[in-house]
């Protein structure tokens, strides 16, 4: 598994976010800039996450974009797993519902199965809250 610069700017963009004020819309030129990234890519990153709920755009005039709930209430697994597509480690266990013909016999399906489960449970545990805000006790990555 590899995260596209897509997911790795949608984080960013999220983090960014809950780092302003919770209220407002803040223009998407004034993330881009403060982030490093083309305002441009953004447009395409933040209509996705627009589109699922994760963000409300107001176009005009005070317009741009905020969280549509707190910070604490994101992980980094929804939001990697919504510009992603798939987190899976490896291709067969990215067909949810459908169980690949050699599952029966593969010696190495628990690995993958584990590490699956692994990605998830670590990507759940982490909100944008966390990473907007710093290091939260009993947490292993640093900010």
């Amino acid at each position: 598994m590899m995260v596209s610069t897509r997911g790795r700017y949608a984080l960013r963009v999220m983090i960014d976010l809950a780092k302003q004020d919770r209220g407002s819309f803040i223009p998407l030129k004034d993330t881009a800039q403060r982030q490093g990234i083309s305002e441009k890519y953004l447009e395409s990153i933040v209509k996705a996450l627009t589109r699922a709920g994760l963000l409300e755009g107001l176009r005009g005039k005070g317009g741009g974009y905020r969280l549509t709930r707190p910070a604490e209430e994101y992980t980094v697994y929804e939001i990697l797993k919504l510009t992603e597509g798939s987190l899976a480690p490896v291709s067969c266990l990215e067909c949810e519902g459908k169980t690949c013909e050699r599952a029966a016999q593969c010696p190495t399906l628990p690995v993958w199965q584990k590490l699956d489960q692994m990605i998830r449970e670590y990507f759940e545990g982490i909100t944008v809250a966390d990473l907007a805000f710093g290091q939260q006790e009993g947490n292993d990555y640093v900010i």
